[in-house]
């Protein structure tokens, strides 16, 4: 072939080389624009039906907490303690009892003021004998019937919410009772999270937000606060917001898009701003995707094109190896990413409600069993009475007597809760120190423990462990665990036990005795199983006990220890966790 026909040819190939580029540049462009246009559209949508979902949940939320502490004021102005208080100017006992009802109540604090606007008792002890009567929650509620909500700003520029309301007696106003609504708490739950949140009020200042700095300022003055963008940050802004669609608004300098909710109490307002952070990295990674194979199809192009020369082509393959590299590493990415969002769930806690011992004979065996250790023990301290009387040692009598009278309360408590053992859920729990209360199982099980000279050790935190529970069934079960410890050391030559009380995760009593042990652990907790002789039990004791903690939210668990001997423990949860709270209702 002559050189001008190999030079048109070259002409020829080059200028189809040329076109089949231009064309898939042209494809590449248009299908990325179309791409990112649907792909932008549909992310967004979803991102904002989340937000919208979010904030109907956080006014949700926020109302609930508002009704729930409206009703408290009416319920406390009827209090005959507060109003007797009020009357007789005597205030000792007042504050502990509005401590009592804020740890029900959940309320931020409480506080009773006097006809002159004197602060008389308070959950804050801080606050006691501050003066309020000009302001505005006491002198409304002195004048309205009603329950008046106050809403006061604070120096620092937080704010206070109040609900007051007048007590009265006989048609005499004597006092007022304010609750305070903890309010911050969502603040600082809605900072955990990539939004940003304001709640305004009917005159759209800003009482609630996620940033400190923005409460009382509108929202127009609250959105201008940042700092000025230098030109590198408005040229990377620019470039990033080129995904998304036309945004709501700017937030510290960046596109946002912004969600309002009427909260349907005194024309409140609650306003969300969402991020387009979430849009652009599901929208980037696609087109990252078309991209990268468009890439992968131009490299081929010329691949083909320079295969005659050998130092091209090892170029080319170098380079054709780290985008395969590249692709691959994006694709397991974006399908990690995929799994994980696939795999999110929220697990269900279920609770089993234990079976009662309803039978007749049951009950009546179950009576049987738990007063026999009070009735022990009267004996003890009769024939001890008796011994010191005869000794003109009547004092120390007196003080037998005094325990037989305690036991004899026990006894008429014990019967109380075998009678109301099947209504599950109706006792009122209240806060139970459990070192006080395995003080008291101890100094019960006292006459047993001299007669027998067991070695008892005790390890006890020095601050107090605290549930929530009836310490009266709580001693039960712990005087249940002793005895079972001491009639398992009966043949034993240095009978011990050991009894550890410990805090984590939950209150721990741990129970360990050097007997033989445990021969049959799933039939242990079974109504009348027993391995003593009879006349010693009817085994219904560790039946009772797991049934007494199941109903606190716990659980009684046995096993046998590594050095011998059964290891007993009653776990129950610490007072204020979640578990105790669903135990209580």
């Amino acid at each position: 072939m002559s050189e001008p026909a190999k030079k048109q040819q070259s002409l020829t190939v080059s200028w189809r080389v040329r076109v089949a580029i231009g064309l898939l540049m042209l494809l590449a462009v248009v299908t990325i624009s179309i791409t990112n246009k649907l792909l932008t559209h549909r992310f967004t949508e979803s991102t904002r039906n989340r937000a919208e979902l979010r904030i109907a949940l956080y006014s949700g939320n926020l109302l609930s907490e508002l009704r729930q502490n409206a009703i408290v004021p009416q319920l406390l102005a009827r209090d005959p303690t507060l109003i007797g208080a009020l009357q007789s100017a005597d205030y000792s006992l007042s504050t502990q009892r509005l401590i009592s009802f804020v740890e029900e109540i959940g309320a931020a604090s409480l506080m009773l003021y006097d006809m002159d606007g004197r602060t008389v008792a308070a959950t804050d002890r801080n606050r006691i004998s501050s003066t309020h009567r000009s302001e505005a929650y006491f002198v409304d509620a002195i004048r309205s019937n009603a329950t008046i909500f106050s809403v006061i700003r604070l120096d620092g520029g937080g704010y206070r919410f109040l609900y007051s309301r007048r007590i009265q007696d006989g048609g005499t106003t004597i006092g007022v009772i304010a609750v305070e609504v903890d309010l911050q708490k969502y603040e600082r739950a809605w900072a955990g999270i990539s939004d940003a949140v304001i709640v305004t009020d009917n005159q759209g200042e800003i009482i609630l937000a996620t940033a400190p700095r923005w409460r009382g300022l509108t929202e127009p003055e609250a959105l201008a606060l940042y700092t000025p963008q230098n030109a590198i940050e408005r040229a990377i802004k620019a470039t990033a917001d080129w995904t998304a669609l036309p945004p709501d608004a700017y937030l510290q300098g960046e596109a946002v898009m912004r969600l309002t909710n009427k909260i349907p109490f005194r024309g409140w307002r609650m306003t969300s701003y969402t991020t387009y952070a979430s849009v652009r990295e599901r929208v980037n990674g696609v087109l990252a995707l078309e991209v990268m194979g468009f890439a992968i199809l131009l490299a081929l192009a010329f691949y083909f094109l320079s295969r005659r020369t050998a130092g091209r082509l090892a170029i080319f393959q170098r380079e054709s190896a780290k985008l395969r590299a590249l692709n691959q590493a994006l694709q397991r990415e974006i399908a990690e990413r995929k799994r994980v969002q696939e795999t999110l769930a929220v697990a269900e806690q279920t609770l089993e409600q234990s079976s009662k011992l309803a039978a007749l004979g049951e009950m009546s065996a179950a009576v049987s069993h738990e007063l026999n250790q009070p009735l022990a023990a009267m004996k003890t301290y009769l024939a001890g009475a008796r011994l010191l009387l005869r000794r003109n040692r009547p004092d120390e009598a007196l003080s037998s007597f005094g325990r037989i009278d305690d036991l004899i309360e026990r006894m008429g408590a014990i019967t109380r809760q075998l009678k109301s053992y099947a209504r599950k859920g109706q006792e009122a729990f209240s806060p139970v120190d459990m070192g006080a209360a395995l003080a008291s199982s101890l100094s019960m099980m006292e006459p047993q423990l001299r007669q027998r000279q067991v070695q008892i050790s005790r390890i006890v935190p020095d601050t107090p462990v605290t549930v929530m529970g009836d310490r009266m069934r709580i001693e039960q079960v712990m005087v249940n665990l002793l005895r079972n410890a001491l009639d398992a050391t009966k043949s034993e030559r240095n009978p011990q036990v050991n009894i550890i009380l410990s805090a984590g995760e939950t209150a721990t009593l741990t129970v360990r005795d050097n007997g033989p042990g445990i021969e049959n652990l799933d039939a242990l907790f079974e109504p009348f199983y027993t391995t003593k002789q009879p006349g010693d039990g009817v085994g219904l004791g560790l039946a009772i006990s797991s049934g007494i903690v199941n109903d606190l939210g716990g659980r009684l668990t046995a096993r046998n220890g590594q050095a011998g001997g059964a290891v007993f423990e009653m776990q129950l949860p610490i007072m204020g966790s979640d578990k105790n709270i669903e135990a209580a209702e």
